[in-house]
C-alpha cells in the first residue's frame, strides 16, 4: 500500500489485560500463518469457501502485488492470535486517500488479551502517520463485541444508508 506493507515498523502494545503485545507487518512468509487466522474470520462470518487454498492465495497476492496491509498481533505464549487488513481507498467528498479495516479478527485463543486493541491502534498509527483522512469499517449487527471495542477507540456510527449489489455469480443481461 504505497510503501506501507513494506514498512516493517513493530508496535509494542502494553494493554490493560496483560501482555506485551507486537504487532507486526505481515510479509510473504508470513502467508501461511495470516492464512490460519484468516480462515478463522471466514467461518466466524459463516462464508462457505470452496477452495481450501482460497484465503491463502487470496492473502498471498495481497501482500505479493502490494495492495494491501496485513497486520499480525503476536501475544507471548499464545503466537499469532490475531491479524488486520486494510486497503486504500480514495474519498472523493475530502479530496484525499482514506482507508478501510476490512477484516480484523482475533482467535479465540487470543481473546481478552487485548490483541484486537492493539491491532486496531495501530492500524490507526499508521493511517495518521500516511496522511489518511480516516479508517472506514463495518462489521457485523450483533458484533457487540467489537462495536464496543471500535466505539472505545473512537470510532462513530454513521447514519448513512449502506447498499450492496452482489454480482458474483450473476450474468449480466446487458452482454
Amino acid at each position: 500500500m504505497s510503501g506501507q506493507a513494506a514498512e516493517q515498523h513493530v508496535e509494542r502494545s502494553t494493554t490493560q489485560a496483560g501482555p506485551d503485545i507486537v504487532v507486526r507487518t505481515a510479509g510473504e512468509a508470513d502467508v501461511e500463518t495470516a492464512a490460519a487466522l484468516f480462515r478463522g474470520y471466514l467461518d466466524f462470518y459463516e462464508v462457505d469457501v470452496q477452495d481450501a487454498d482460497a484465503p491463502r492465495a487470496f492473502l498471498a497476492e495481497r501482500i505479493a502485488k502490494d495492495e494491501s496491509l496485513v497486520l499480525l498481533a503476536d501475544v507471548p505464549g499464545a503466537g499469532t492470535v490475531g491479524f488486520a487488513q486494510v486497503y486504500r481507498a480514495f474519498s472523493s467528498l475530502t479530496l484525499t486517500t482514506a482507508w478501510i479495516l476490512n477484516d480484523l479478527y482475533v482467535a479465540p485463543s487470543g481473546r481478552r488479551t487485548g490483541a484486537g486493541r492493539a491491532l486496531l491502534r495501530e492500524v490507526l498509527r499508521r493511517a495518521r502517520a500516511a496522511g489518511v483522512a480516516g479508517v472506514q469499517l463495518e462489521t457485523a449487527y450483533d458484533n457487540t463485541v467489537a462495536q464496543g471495542l471500535y466505539q472505545a477507540e473512537g470510532f462513530v456510527r454513521e447514519e448513512f444508508h449502506v447498499y450492496f449489489h452482489d454480482l458474483s455469480g450473476v450474468t449480466s443481461a446487458e452482454g
